[in-house]
C-alpha cells in the first residue's frame, strides 16, 4: 500500500471504510477505556474525546463502545485536512493490528475478518488511486510533450526567420570575401535548422587577397542520398563552363549526387548541359533566391529540394522552379 494512496483514502474516510472502522475498533479494544487509549495512541486530541470520557464517568453503562468510536471518527472525518495525520494513524493502527489475543475471545474471529476487509478495501482503493495517478502522469507527460513540441516548432520557425533575414541581407554586401564568409555560416545553420544533415560543413574556397570567392562547398544528406553541394555567387549568370567543374566532381564520385546553387542564375546553355549529363549523375540546379522564397513561404527546405530532385530525376529538368 503506497503512502500516497493511503493519504487519499484518509483525507476523509469514505462511507464503506467508515462503517468497517466503527465495527472493527470496538472488537480490537476489550474495554471502553481501551477505546480511548486506542485513539490517544493515534494522536487524537482531547477536543475529540473529553466529553466521551466524561460520559463514561457519569454513566458508564449507558455508553457503548460502538457509539464512542462512531462519535470520535465522525468528528475526525469532519475536520478534513486539519486532522489528516490523526486519521491516517488510526487507519494505520487498524491495518497493522496483529495480536488478536488481546481481543475478547468471542470477538477475535470477527476482528480478524474486519481487519482483513479493511486491508482489502484499502488495497482496492489504492489500486484505483495508483491507476488514476498513472493516468494523470501520462496525461501530464503528453501535455508536456505537446508543449515541448509546440515550443520547438516556434523556436525553429523563429530561427528560420532570422536566417532568412540574414540570407536576404547578404544581397546588399558587395565585398565578395565578406559575403562568402557570412554565407558559409548562414548555410550551415540553415541546413541544420531545416533538418538536413550536413555531412561536411559548407566552407568558403577562394582567394581572400583578390576578394574573389570561387565557390562554397559542402556535403549534405537528403533522404539517404549524399549530395555534393557547390554555391557560386558571381555577377553574371553561370554558363556551361561554370557548371562543368562541379559536374565532373560529382560524376567522378560514383553514387554521389550534385546540387549547384547560384546567386545569379544560369544560362540556357548551362541548363541544357546539365540536362544532357543527367544520365551519368543526378544533378540539381537551384537559385539562391528560391531558398529565400521558400523561407518566406515557410516551406521546409527539404520539401523544396525534394521537389527539385524529383523534377531532375523524372522530368529531366535540372532547374525545376518550385516557387
Amino acid at each position: 500500500m503506497s503512502s500516497e494512496g493511503t493519504v487519499d483514502i484518509v483525507f476523509q474516510y469514505p462511507p464503506d471504510l467508515m462503517s468497517l472502522l466503527i465495527d472493527a475498533i470496538p472488537c480490537l479494544c476489550r474495554g471502553k477505556d481501551d477505546v480511548l487509549l486506542f485513539f490517544r495512541g493515534a494522536g487524537v486530541g482531547g477536543q475529540f474525546t473529553t466529553d466521551v470520557q466524561q460520559q463514561l464517568r457519569v454513566n458508564r453503562d449507558g455508553v457503548r463502545k460502538h457509539e464512542m468510536v462512531r462519535t470520535i471518527l465522525t468528528r475526525l472525518n469532519e475536520r478534513g485536512e486539519t486532522n489528516l495525520k490523526e486519521r491516517r494513524e488510526v487507519l494505520k493502527r487498524v491495518v497493522e493490528f496483529e495480536d488478536f489475543s488481546s481481543c475478547w475471545p468471542n470477538d477475535q474471529l470477527k476482528a480478524k475478518g474486519l481487519v482483513a476487509e479493511i486491508r482489502k478495501l484499502i488495497n482496492v482503493k489504492d489500486s484505483f488511486t495508483r491507476m488514476s495517478q498513472e493516468r494523470e502522469a501520462e496525461n501530464r507527460q503528453r501535455k508536456e510533450a505537446a508543449e515541448a513540441k509546440a515550443r520547438a516548432i516556434r523556436e525553429k520557425k523563429q530561427e528560420l526567420r532570422t536566417l532568412k533575414d540574414e540570407l536576404f541581407a547578404l544581397f546588399a554586401v558587395t565585398n565578395a570575401w565578406t559575403r562568402g564568409k557570412r554565407l558559409e555560416s548562414v548555410l550551415n545553420r540553415l541546413f541544420r535548422a531545416s533538418d538536413i544533415l550536413v555531412r561536411e560543413s559548407f566552407t568558403v574556397t577562394g582567394d581572400e587577397a583578390q576578394g574573389i570567392v570561387e565557390q562554397i562547398d559542402g556535403v549534405v544528406e537528403i533522404d539517404g542520398h549524399l549530395y555534393l553541394v557547390e554555391v557560386k555567387w558571381w555577377d553574371p549568370r553561370l554558363g556551361p563552363g561554370d557548371v562543368a567543374q562541379h559536374q565532373v566532381r560529382v560524376i567522378g564520385r560514383g553514387h554521389v549526387r550534385g546540387i549547384l546553387i547560384s546567386a545569379s542564375g544560369y544560362t540556357d546553355a548551362a541548363i541544357q548541359a546539365c540536362r544532357d549529363s543527367l544520365a551519368l549523375a543526378l544533378f540539381v540546379l537551384c537559385e539562391l533566391e528560391e531558398i529565400v522564397r521558400a523561407l518566406e513561404a515557410e516551406m521546409p527546405l527539404p520539401d523544396l529540394f525534394r521537389r527539385k530532385i524529383q523534377g531532375a530525376a523524372i522530368d529531366k529538368k535540372p532547374l525545376t522552379k518550385v516557387l
